[in-house]
């Protein structure tokens, strides 16, 4: 059955449009992100989930199935209660809700059904596709691609925005809202490692991002305010950035004006630092 669930949620992949690559100060953004083609070794145990919970939760054969009813198209999904009871939020909704232990259904109308089966897919298995290794020669992330002729979709269109968004952004998103703590780390791990994202689309990324996350997050946020400081040449020359500032409304342009204060200003005290030279003598 979860099988099957995965092979429908295949079906409503994102449109994707051809992208233009980013200057090469980009660096997450670009070809040295280093794909690996090495297979994912699976885990035996789900990450944030400790023994005695991953062990009360292996049997799903006694657990209760809930079906749920995803985005404007009501796409349905199905999964056991425990699983989705790892989510304070689900823990919740599953409390609070009276449901007929034979007849449960949640329904998230405001949901993208590919981001939520990437979430359900994280729950299962304790990632989501494409898989996230480790490169212990390079001590880099990097996104599994062993599936060959398979190249996986680093953007998805949102039903509340006008164009498309950063797969891994949103998913962080979901999972701020889910109460996925180690789903967040994953996706913050994963973004920049796809290539050739327009500028229009990290920007719009930002800004959902900001729209979608605590004014306390410090990573996801400073994610993209680091990623367009060291792209700063292709974005200045952006018709898009342009327009992005001087509509506002977000406080993605004040922080990051902050931060490219603060960048200037490390530049400047690290040139007006006396450097000693090695025999240990002052200049």
């Amino acid at each position: 059955m979860f099988s099957r669930r995965f092979e429908m949620a295949q079906q409503n992949k994102s449109f994707s449009k051809s992208h233009h690559k980013l200057g090469r100060s980009n660096s997450s953004f670009s070809k040295e992100a280093g794909i690996s083609k090495r297979r994912h070794e699976s885990r035996s145990r789900r990450p944030g989930i400790s023994a005695d919970t991953e062990s009360s939760y292996a049997d799903n054969s006694i657990s209760a199935i809930v079906t749920l009813v995803i985005g404007q198209e009501q796409r349905i999904f199905a999964a056991h209660e425990n699983v989705l009871r790892l989510s304070p939020f689900f823990q919740a909704v599953l409390q609070n809700q009276m449901m007929d232990s034979q007849n449960k259904k949640i329904s998230l109308p405001d949901e993208e059904p590919e981001i939520f089966s990437s979430v359900l897919e994280y729950l299962y298995k304790g990632d989501y596709y494409p898989r996230l290794i480790h490169n212990k020669k390079r001590n880099s992330w990097e996104l599994d691609q062993s599936v060959e002729d398979s190249r996986p979709e680093s953007t998805i269109y949102h039903q509340g925005v006008d164009g498309e968004l950063l797969k891994d952004t949103v998913i962080y998103c979901a999972a701020e809202k889910y109460g996925l703590e180690e789903l967040k780390r994953v996706a913050l791990r994963k973004q920049g490692l796809q290539s050739g994202i327009q500028a229009s689309t990290i920007l719009a990324s930002a800004r959902y991002a900001y729209a979608n996350t605590p004014d306390t997050d410090s990573k996801l946020r400073a994610h993209y305010l680091a990623l367009i400081i060291r792209s700063r040449s292709t974005f200045k020359r952006s018709g898009t950035m342009q327009l992005e500032m001087f509509n506002g409304g977000s406080q993605l342009f004040f922080d990051l004006f902050v931060a490219l204060c603060n960048h200037v200003d490390d530049i400047s005290s690290a040139s007006n630092t006396p450097r000693t030279p090695r025999s240990g003598r002052p200049f």
